[in-house]
């Protein structure tokens, strides 16, 4: 009956042991959440804040630009045509 008490005592010792365990992970998947959510909202305000680089200009800008691109295109489709 000794040892049938003994591994009662150290079942429930070890069974605490990891009912602490689980106390402890559960909170601190909470404080991960909280984190975790906190961080998500500073990352929307960020993404808010930010516009693209096309939502900032004009359109006649943006055609400039466009032309402009094209040229530099051109000019390298061009230059690689003449390399050949």
């Amino acid at each position: 009956m000794n040892k049938l008490a003994q591994q009662t005592d150290k079942f429930r010792q070890l069974l605490d042991e990891v009912g602490t365990e689980v106390d402890s992970l559960k909170k601190e998947i909470r404080e991960l959440k909280r984190d975790n959510a906190k961080l998500k909202a500073k990352l929307e305000e960020e993404h808010e804040k930010q516009t693209d680089i096309f939502s900032a200009i004009s359109e006649s800008e943006r055609l400039a630009l466009r032309q402009h691109v094209q040229g530099l295109i051109s000019k390298i489709d061009h230059h690689l045509g003449a390399d050949t």
